[in-house]
């Protein structure tokens, strides 16, 4: 009998196959070669009601289909040029990196190989480069040969598990309660979670997700350098005991959003020891401090938390999305562990078969692992490095820039990883009016794709702020932005004439 003929449609062993995925991939590179030859700004412009439009000019479908190549030429214009294009100079806004090409590569070969990482069956080498990544990460952060990890979706999935186990960890040694089988226990309303004012707000996230409500985080106060203050965290967890509220987590940020602020991590240990805290460490943004030669001290005691995050698609340069959770003590994933006959049966663990999902709150997930592997065996790690030193380097100069130009008003006096937050503020205007002119700033140049930075709130006040991750922005690339600012904080207030 005869195949089916949907042999064009798939990649596979068969001559049409092989053909279309070749025709396929030539159209696409050529596409994407020809136009980053002609982009010249990050973002072409465009409301987002005409964006939508344009969006939806494209979502229809036929019965027979279209070519690939008049589809590539359909999507062009609304889709393609109209996209945020993160690997230009001046896009500057988040933690949001341009990729490296060989992470770009490793993500044709993962979808074409298509694992799924939660049974060995289903990815038998996969599992093994994952489980060897976790390993050089576990020897990286200095973690014993007890610890463990797993590749995530990122800093979102990675806190939520951090606090998951934290929680379960604490209800079984305090009460011997199985959350897993039993749900959450009579004393739960009293628990909570201490992070800082500057904690990235997945905690507050993780805490509602976890039963226990966004009134369990408590926000500690942080000092001058926008890191957790330690005294204040003493007093805290003392006035929380004396109200009978029992304190079982501890997050110590590596990198702000904002300030890129590193909480004193060596001193949050010995805090979290004296009271009994699970230790997470949100390394989401500061982590890849750890392969750079100059910097790596910032990171001294990282080795002390009891499980991180980390993200390879912020600072380790990798396509979306690619992160990990690493916990120091493997038997933790016992809690999260749940066993089903046709995926990972409990004979496979007998039989030292490895399967992924045991230690991961997804079940199907991608092989996202080979993308940051393959990026630190092309590129070295003494490049690796540089790259990241290049970035620390360009944001202390734009912030010793910054504070010798008159009307603007620099809020991060010492940039700890790569942000740069800063306002404009022509004497002559009211505080409401600085606030409404550093916002329209922002939109303006984001709508004219001059420049994509980002807006934030200090201390009740607009700012705007430079995340100046791409290791190929320059010196002259920070000159012209500040330059393109002043200009507009002109025409928006003075008519073009000088500020005042």
């Amino acid at each position: 009998m005869n195949r089916p003929n949907f042999d064009s449609y798939f990649l596979h062993q068969g001559e049409k196959g092989l053909h279309a995925y070749k025709a396929g991939m030539t159209l696409l590179t050529e596409g994407i070669t020809a136009l980053y030859k002609k982009i010249d700004r990050p973002f072409r412009g465009g409301t987002p009601d005409a964006l939508q439009k344009q969006v939806e000019g494209v979502l229809s479908f036929t019965q027979d289909g279209q070519a690939f190549e008049d589809v590539l030429s359909e999507i062009e214009g609304p889709v393609v040029q109209s996209s945020l294009h993160v690997s230009h100079e001046r896009s500057m806004a988040h933690l949001h990196c341009p990729p490296l090409l060989p992470g770009i590569m490793a993500e044709n070969i993962i979808a074409v190989l298509n694992q799924s990482m939660d049974s060995w069956d289903q990815s038998p080498s996969a599992t093994y480069l994952e489980e060897g990544m976790v390993d050089w990460l576990k020897r990286l952060i200095g973690y014993p040969e007890s610890s463990d990890g797993v590749f995530t979706s990122g800093g979102t999935q990675s806190n939520y598990m951090g606090l998951l186990l934290a929680r379960d960890s604490y209800c079984f040694k305090m009460w011997k309660h199985d959350v897993k089988e039993d749900g959450l226990p009579e004393g739960a309303h009293r628990l909570r979670i201490l992070c800082s004012e500057e904690a990235h707000f997945t905690v507050k996230k993780s805490a509602s997700q976890l039963g226990l409500g966004e009134k369990a985080v408590v926000t500690v106060p942080s000092d001058r350098e926008r890191r957790m203050s330690m005294p204040d965290l003493k007093r805290i967890l003392n006035e929380l005991k004396g109200e009978g509220l029992l304190p079982f987590a501890l997050v110590a940020t590596c990198g702000t959003t904002d300030f890129g602020s590193i909480d004193a991590l060596q001193a949050s240990a010995t805090i979290a020891k004296e009271h009994g805290l699970w230790l997470h460490a949100d390394a989401a943004f500061g982590g890849a401090l750890l392969l750079s030669d100059k910097h790596r001290t910032k990171l001294d005691g990282l080795y002390y938390a009891d499980s991180i995050t980390i993200d390879f698609h912020k600072l380790w340069y990798q396509p979306i999305s690619c992160g990990a959770f690493m916990v120091k003590a493997r038997e933790s994933f016992r809690f999260i562990a749940h066993h089903a006959a046709y995926l990972n049966p409990m004979e496979d663990e007998h039989e030292g078969i490895e399967n992924l999902v045991n230690k991961s709150v997804q079940t199907t997930r991608r092989f996202d692992a080979l993308k940051i592997y393959l990026s630190l065996k092309v590129i070295g790690l003494r490049r690796f490095g540089e790259m990241i030193d290049h970035t620390l380097e360009l944001a202390g100069y734009t912030a010793e820039l910054i504070r010798t130009m008159d009307h603007f008003e620099l809020k991060t006096q010492h940039p700890e990883i790569n942000t740069v937050v800063f306002r404009i503020r022509p004497l002559s205007l009211k505080e409401e009016e600085v606030n409404g002119l550093n916002r329209s700033i922002q939109q303006q140049l984001y709508q004219d794709g001059g420049g994509v930075i980002a807006k934030t709130s200090v201390e009740g006040v607009t700012c705007l702020k430079l995340t100046l991750l791409n290791p190929r922005t320059s010196k002259d690339d920070i000159h012209q932005l500040l330059s393109d600012i002043e200009r507009k904080a002109r025409q928006f207030t003075n008519g073009g004439k000088a500020l005042v």
